[in-house]
């Protein structure tokens, strides 16, 4: 049976929302082993808006869903409406959509706190076993949410000093990985993988996110192809 795999979004650019590049990555990951992927996104404005070409600020909104779409090509969900007992995973890819719209660590560091809605279905999902994927920027939400529920989970984010020790201060434990390599906690069940926090390439966004989709189906019992 394909594994039922739901991947969060947080918008469309890597300035304010999902990292194109790490989500396309994880989506074609899932899609070669087979997997039935359910994208989501909060029904929510987003907590700013960049023009990706100039890199300020816009004065208009954007809802986090309805720019999420554009990666989906529609097919998403408004995560209020997802449960763990949907899902055999859950994956996140990075941008700064997912430290300003699904959490506010962009804004307030090792203080953030992450959405309710993801909040929640983080929790439901550990409860359950079920294994969770985090890139970039991400693992900081895992952070947070365990961390915080004293998980002492173990992450990896690169080699980044200021977010590594942001990561600790939350609770968690981070460990340094190369750009494409990834971390495994087998105990809390969270594989995380440092795509576009390190100063690289597609090619190698893709090798880390293709390694992190391997070992969260392995983890979920779907072993590899």
């Amino acid at each position: 049976m394909a594994m039922r795999v739901g991947v969060i979004l947080s918008g469309c650019g890597f300035k304010d929302g999902s990292e194109i590049h790490e989500a396309v990555s994880i989506l074609i990951a899932l899609d070669r082993r087979g997997a039935t992927i359910t994208c989501m996104a909060p029904d929510e404005p987003q907590s700013e808006v960049q023009n990706h070409f100039t890199g300020q600020k816009e004065a208009y909104a954007r809802n986090i869903l309805h720019e999420s779409a554009r990666i989906a090509r529609g097919r998403i969900v408004d995560l209020a409406g997802v449960r763990a007992a949907d899902l055999d995973a859950l994956i996140f890819p990075g941008g700064y959509g997912a430290a300003k719209n699904l959490c506010d660590f962009a804004f307030k560091g090792d203080q953030c706190r992450v959405r309710e809605d993801v909040r929640r279905l983080l929790l439901e999902m550990h409860r359950a076993g079920k294994p969770i994927g985090l890139a970039c920027i991400a693992p900081v939400m895992a952070a947070a949410v365990f961390g915080s529920a004293g998980l002492s989970p173990q992450l990896t984010i690169g080699t980044d000093a200021g977010t590594a020790g942001a990561i600790n201060a939350m609770g968690a434990v981070h460990h340094p990985t190369g750009p494409a390599d990834i971390h495994v906690d087998e105990k809390n069940r969270l594989v995380t993988t440092p795509c576009y926090m390190n100063d690289v390439g597609p090619w190698i966004v893709y090798q880390g996110a293709d390694r992190m989709v391997e070992a969260v189906l392995k983890m979920a019992g779907g072993g590899s192809r």
